[in-house]
């Protein structure tokens, strides 16, 4: 007899880094979970980077970048983000989801990149979970994105991951 899968919930991370991989020279968000024991790293486009690198670095636009234009959008229409999500990992691919809610309890969830979902979450301070599952085949397998990650992780140096504390 098959026991019934086990529901883990998700973890809760918060956006530790953004930095340049120096193999594919391609950006990667890292993710490090609340007790700082996991990180999770994720290569996104360039103009996602400039999204996310305009909140951590707390930069002014003279116009509302699309991220901030989604948040005047949802605010609009009485929807507030509760939370993003990563749920999957397949063929190296991460999927995530915004999850949005209004003030009568309404609860939608939008398909979303990963990259859009975290720059969305960071300009409305919400919450960002990673399915366990997610973390679990997120382990790096193939040698030269293992150097990729281990030279990134090494040029950080403490004060660069305090930089962007939420």
């Amino acid at each position: 007899m098959r026991k019934a899968a086990e529901h883990r919930p998700p973890v809760r991370m918060t956006v530790r880094a953004l930095v340049m991989d120096p193999v594919s020279n391609m950006p990667v968000v890292i993710l490090q979970d609340d007790d700082q024991t996991r990180l999770l790293p994720i290569w996104i486009g360039v103009c996602e980077a400039n999204a996310i690198s305009l909140v951590l670095e707390g930069v002014p636009t003279p116009r509302p970048m699309t991220h901030d234009l989604i948040r005047e959008l949802l605010t609009a229409t009485g929807f507030t983000v509760d939370h993003v999500l990563i749920h999957t990992l397949s063929d190296s691919v991460f999927l995530a989801s915004i999850h949005l809610v209004n003030g009568t309890g309404e609860a939608r969830e939008v398909d979303s990149r990963p990259s859009d979902a975290l720059a969305l979450a960071l300009r409305t301070n919400s919450v960002i979970l990673v399915d366990p599952d997610v973390l679990t085949k997120a382990v790096v397998s193939e040698p030269s994105q293992d150097e990729a990650i281990r030279s990134i992780l090494e040029r950080l140096r403490p004060e660069d991951l305090g930089e962007y504390e939420m």
